[in-house]
């Protein structure tokens, strides 16, 4: 759906820990995998979760075909869920508009409790998601919880105290306000790091 090349933010999430020297990162929901494999191109050793065990073998597919098997391991897994992985075993975190499918605000906080428990302290935690200020926010169906459903497909747009909320205990470093696709979806790149 969204082509070979790598999203921008995991292009900036990359640089970003390489150059605080991270080597273990997590991908959630990774999907066919385009940002796992540029992290597994950049030298990371990537575990990517997703729901869907079709993405995650594509992603292993064409991971053996770019010889970067050795370099990823995927697990099927739904967010909801507690993450798979032992206690401080990640230097990174990188999420692509997952935080902002059809979760609820308790979920989601879930989810970033979750990260706090993989991440090594001063690990950081890139995250996207669309916000109040994107074109389909309060269009479409409304499930409440400011998740909005349009197109089949339902989103909860973050607003600015919900990511304060989720970055409380953490050193938010940035919102960076971004555009993607044609819509244009409007988001926020959020870099938190794990206080040592």
């Amino acid at each position: 759906m969204y082509g070979e090349q790598p999203s921008a933010p995991a292009v900036y999430a990359a640089g970003l820990l390489q150059a605080a020297g991270a080597r273990e990162v997590l991908e959630l929901g990774a999907g066919h995998g385009r940002d796992s494999l540029y992290f597994a191109r950049e030298g990371f050793h990537v575990t990517a979760t997703d729901a869907s065990s079709v993405g995650l073998g594509q992603l292993d597919e064409r991971a053996r075909e770019k010889d970067l098997a050795p370099h990823i391991n995927t697990i099927v897994h739904d967010v909801r869920d507690r993450l798979p992985l032992p206690d401080a075993s990640m230097d990174g975190v990188f999420a692509h508009m997952l935080l902002c499918m059809a979760l609820s605000t308790k979920e989601i906080h879930a989810l970033v409790d979750e990260v706090r428990r993989v991440l090594r302290p001063g690990g950081s935690f890139v995250y996207t998601v669309r916000h109040t200020g994107d074109a389909h926010y309060r269009a479409g169906i409304a499930n409440g919880d400011d998740i909005y459903e349009h197109g089949g497909f339902a989103v909860h747009f973050f607003d600015r105290t919900l990511v304060d909320d989720l970055a409380e205990g953490w050193t938010l470093n940035e919102v960076h306000s971004f555009e993607e696709g044609e819509l244009p979806r409007r988001l926020w790149r959020v870099t938190q790091t794990l206080r040592r």
